[in-house]
């Protein structure tokens, strides 16, 4: 098995490509060791020192790193546990694991909102090795959590404001703002 690893722009978070599917759809963040019962390959990363989260995409992983150790010692294991759990064939997460799949709503404008996320924004994101995701819409307000390598990212803001907000504020009038929930 061979997994690609790229840098993303949060250099305390790497981006795994292990060639195939890791979640099919839906995403998973998992930010604590206690939460990663719900995920064996989660659960066999947290065992790693210095490992701070893990987030599941479509078909990466990344993995989020503390200050103690630098990507050079890190790489090495983050991989071995990979590996070991694609080889083992064990599950991703289990039954109980809930992902962040998206509802449908009947607010037009919401609507509106979830389609251009999906189609336009959310790929670019997942490309550095995160996700965007909606939380609510109020008066001209739209509210969005990041994860994965986007969560804590020097660049989030920026990626906020000049690339969401402008995207969205051209192509639904209403609205006016966009913020990070935390």
């Amino acid at each position: 098995m061979f997994i690609q690893t790229e840098e993303t722009p949060n250099p305390a978070t790497m981006k795994f490509l292990p060639g195939r599917d890791v979640m099919g759809s839906g995403t998973l963040e998992i930010t604590s060791a206690a939460q990663a019962a719900q995920s064996p390959l989660a659960e066999m990363l947290f065992k790693i020192d210095d490992v701070r989260g893990v987030f599941l995409g479509k078909d990466f992983i990344t993995v989020t790193k503390g200050d103690e150790k630098s990507w050079t010692t890190l790489k090495p294991p983050v991989l071995t546990a990979i590996m070991e759990h694609f080889s083992s064939h064990a599950p991703i997460v289990t039954g109980a694991a809930e992902s962040t799949a998206e509802a449908v709503d009947e607010n037009p404008i919401i609507a509106k909102i979830r389609e251009l996320l999906d189609q336009k924004i959310r790929p670019a994101v997942a490309q550095d090795g995160g996700d965007i995701t909606f939380q609510s819409f109020d008066d001209g307000i739209v509210y969005l959590n990041l994860k994965g390598s986007c969560a804590g990212c020097p660049s989030s803001s920026m990626t906020l404001k000049a690339g969401v907000e402008n995207m969205l504020r051209h192509y639904v009038p209403e609205v006016r703002e966009v913020r990070q929930v935390r």
